[in-house]
C-alpha cells in the first residue's frame, strides 16, 4: 500500500514539473493589415498569448505541431478595438435611456452586459473602452474582472466606473423633487472633485470619465458644465495617478476648456469647427466623433435614411468630422455602441468611410490610433513580435470595402480563439 502511494506521489510530481504544452498557431492570409498598412502574403506565428513572429510567408516556417489557420480570400488583421462603448445599455428605440437607468436593476443590467461583451468579441472586438455603466455603478469593474478571469466572453476592458457630471447637469430629469433619482452619473463640483476621482480611481476606473458639457442650457442646448479650472483640478488630480481624463463634449466653448485643461480624448464634439479641431491638433487630442450615434438616434426620432432630408444633427456632425479631418486631428474609432445594438459595431467604421476617411485610414483608427490613444501600443494593435496574440481574419478586403470588416471568419484574444468558421 506505502508503495503505491510513492508511486502515486512521485507520479504527480512529474506531472507538475512538465511544462503545459505550449499551444501555438501558424496563421497566414492573402492579405495582412498590419496596424498601419496592408501587406500581402503575410503569415503570422502565435506561442500562448504572444505574437512570436510576422512576416513574409517566405521567411516564416510553420512551427512542429502548430495548428495552421488559413481562409481564402481573406484578411487578416489585429483583433479591433472599440473606443466608446456602453456595454449596461442597449438601443433606446428597445427600451429608452431613463427606463434603463430608473427601473431596471444593476444585476439585471449586468446580467444583459454579459450578452453584448460576448458580441463585441464574435464581432471582431476584443478590447473595448466603456465610458460608464449610467446608473449601473461599478459593475463595469466586476464585468472586467469577470471576463479577465475567463469566466465569461468578451473583450478586456478598460472601464470609467460611474464616470463624472456637474451638480444639476445630468439625467434622468423631471421627476418629484421629494424624491431621490438615481442620476446616470455621479454629481461633483469644486474641491469636492479631488475626493470623487479619488474615489472612482480606488474603486477600478482605468481612466476619469467627465461631462464637460450637456443639454442644460436655458432652451436645452448644450452648454458647459464645469468650469476650467475645475476641469484642470480634475486632470491634475487624474494625471497624478497615471490615468487619462476623457471628455464628453459637444459644444465648442467645452471642448475648447476640455483641451486646454490636458484632456486625452474628446468624445462626440458635434459642434467642433476648424478652429477647435486645430487647437485638438496642437494639443494631440484625439476625437472620438460616435457617428453612428447621431445617426441611429435620427433614425430612432423618425428620419427614414435615403429618403427624407438629413437632420440638422447628422448635417452638424458632417460638418464637425470633415473640419477634423480638414484640421488633420487624430480620429479614434468608436460609435457610441450601447445606443445601437452591441455586435453591430462596425457601423461607426462605415460610417466614417461614409463621410470622408479612406478605409485604410478608418483600420489604422480602429487599431493602432486607438491602442496609441489608450496608451496600450505596447501590447496590441499592431501585428508585432511581443505583443498580445488578438488577431481577426475576416473575408475580404476592408481596405477596399469597409463593410468586409463584418464577414468574420476567425476571432483570437489573447491566443485563444473564440470563433473559426472552418
Amino acid at each position: 500500500m506505502m508503495f503505491t502511494i510513492k508511486i502515486i506521489f512521485q507520479a504527480v510530481l512529474i506531472l507538475f514539473t512538465i511544462p503545459a504544452f505550449a499551444q501555438s498557431y501558424y496563421i497566414k492570409a492573402d492579405r495582412v493589415f498590419d496596424g498601419e498598412k496592408m501587406q500581402s502574403a503575410w503569415a503570422v506565428i502565435v506561442k500562448d498569448d504572444k505574437i512570436v513572429a510576422a512576416g513574409a510567408q517566405s521567411d516564416l516556417s510553420i512551427p512542429k505541431g502548430a495548428t495552421v489557420i488559413s481562409f481564402p480570400n481573406s484578411t487578416l488583421m489585429p483583433g479591433l478595438i472599440e473606443g466608446h462603448s456602453h456595454l449596461f445599455l442597449y438601443p433606446y428605440n428597445i427600451t429608452d435611456w431613463d427606463t434603463q437607468v430608473l427601473k431596471e436593476t444593476d444585476a439585471y443590467r449586468t446580467a444583459r452586459a454579459t450578452v453584448h461583451a460576448k458580441q463585441t468579441l464574435m464581432a471582431g472586438f476584443t478590447t473595448a473602452r466603456d465610458l460608464g455603466t449610467e446608473g449601473a455603478g461599478y459593475a463595469d469593474v466586476a464585468l472586467k474582472r469577470a471576463i479577465d478571469e475567463g469566466i465569461i466572453p468578451g473583450p478586456r476592458l478598460l472601464v470609467a466606473g460611474r464616470a463624472i457630471v456637474a451638480t444639476g447637469s445630468y439625467g434622468p430629469k423631471e421627476y418629484d423633487h421629494d424624491q431621490e433619482i438615481m442620476l446616470g452619473a455621479e454629481p461633483a463640483d469644486g474641491n469636492e472633485l479631488i475626493r470623487v476621482v479619488r474615489d472612482q480611481i480606488g474603486k477600478g476606473a482605468d481612466f476619469i470619465k467627465i461631462y464637460a458639457d450637456y443639454r442644460w442650457g436655458l432652451r436645452g442646448d448644450d452648454q458647459p458644465s464645469f468650469t476650467l479650472d475645475e476641469l484642470k483640478t480634475i486632470n491634475e488630480v487624474t494625471s497624478s495617478s497615471g490615468r487619462v481624463m476623457v471628455c464628453h463634449a459637444k459644444s465648442k466653448e467645452a471642448i475648447r476648456r476640455a483641451v486646454l485643461a490636458g484632456a486625452a480624448t474628446i468624445e462626440h464634439g458635434d459642434f467642433l469647427d476648424l478652429e477647435i479641431a486645430k487647437l485638438m491638433k496642437e494639443n494631440n487630442v484625439v476625437y472620438y466623433p460616435t457617428l453612428a450615434a447621431v445617426d441611429m438616434i435620427s433614425q430612432y426620432r423618425g428620419w427614414k435614411k435615403g429618403i427624407t432630408p438629413e437632420p440638422k444633427s447628422v448635417i452638424n456632425k458632417k460638418k464637425s468630422f470633415a473640419d477634423a479631418l480638414q484640421a488633420e486631428v487624430s480620429i479614434g474609432m468608436g460609435g457610441d455602441v450601447g445606443v445601437f445594438a452591441h455586435g453591430n459595431n462596425a457601423l461607426e467604421m462605415e460610417l466614417m468611410v461614409e463621410y470622408g476617411m479612406k478605409p485604410i485610414q478608418v483600420l489604422q483608427a480602429a487599431t493602432s490610433v486607438n491602442a496609441k490613444a489608450f496608451q496600450l501600443d505596447d501590447l496590441l494593435g499592431f501585428l508585432k513580435v511581443g505583443l498580445k496574440a488578438d488577431l481577426l481574419i475576416v473575408e475580404g478586403d476592408p481596405s477596399t470595402d469597409i463593410k468586409d470588416v463584418r464577414r468574420v471568419k476567425f476571432v483570437m484574444k489573447d491566443g485563444v480563439v473564440y470563433r473559426n468558421e472552418k
